[in-house]
């Protein structure tokens, strides 16, 4: 189990606790004013520290390492995420209380693309957001919790990595659907600079006799994760590499691909 599962799991997965989206958590320790600038801060700071920690890394190794520490520490504390798989996701769409599909900020800054509706708010009333955040004035969709369902299945169909938000941990704030393109994945998958999620508390696990090695399932992986044997034939997953987001699944026609607890 992850760090959150021992600090605030009760002896479950931290994400299955109805306490974590609750309004009475985004009421406590200014939360609310935190959430509310939070996407202003993304939009000024992103780029900047993507710089600084490249520099850092390339110029001072022994400063990079101690940066890289405590950023992820601090990470930790204010905004840190955890892939899940879909139907892990589901599961979280019915603890909360509201859904709000709402832009990718992650887009917005990465690719200039500010409708890529892409993430879901939960528990959070999105109107004291737009001052920061204008695409939400056109661009902010209350879904049902089956529509959001509906919707993340839609994601999971186009190769889209689910993944859990906090805002001021432990509190729950978002699903988010991700790809290359997300400021997570480039910081931490891409290029490595920093921690700012947790692997999925599965690993995907290929049946060998059932595999085919029609190598589908590769095309599909976010992480590099599945690797080819051209001498059986088969393909198997790098449990070091495996993020447990289950996507794989998808593009296996044999039903060769399942996921177990890590």
């Amino acid at each position: 189990m992850c760090e959150f599962c021992i600090k605030h799991g009760e002896g479950k997965k931290w994400y299955e606790i109805m306490g974590h989206y609750s309004r009475e958590m985004l009421e406590e320790q200014g939360r609310k004013g935190y959430v509310e600038h939070f996407v202003t801060g993304v939009r000024k700071n992103a780029e900047t520290n993507l710089k600084r920690l490249n520099w850092a890394r390339e110029k001072s190794p022994l400063a990079y390492r101690f940066v890289r520490k405590m950023g992820t520490w601090w990470m930790k504390k204010v905004h840190f995420g955890q892939i899940v798989p879909l139907e892990d996701a589901e599961r979280i769409v019915d603890l909360v209380q509201s859904i709000t599909r709402v832009p990718c900020v992650c887009r917005s800054v990465t690719m200039g693309k500010n409708n890529a509706r892409y993430c879901l708010l939960l528990g959070i009333d999105p109107t004291n957001l737009q001052h920061g955040w204008p695409e939400l004035n056109t661009h902010l969709e209350v879904l049902t919790k089956d529509e959001a369902k509906k919707v993340l299945r839609e994601f999971d169909a186009l190769g889209l990595v689910h993944s859990i938000w906090t805002f001021k941990t432990p509190f729950i704030g978002a699903i988010c659907n991700c790809d290359h393109d997300c400021l997570a994945y480039k910081m931490q998958v891409s290029l490595d600079l920093l921690e700012l999620m947790f692997k999925g508390e599965y690993i995907a696990w290929v049946d060998y006799f059932r595999c085919v090695g029609c190598r589908q399932c590769q095309k599909l992986c976010q992480f590099g994760a599945i690797e080819y044997s051209a001498v059986n034939g088969k393909c198997h997953i790098n449990l070091l590499k495996c993020y447990g987001c289950g996507l794989c699944r998808n593009g296996c026609n044999k039903d060769a691909i399942s996921l177990r607890n890590r």
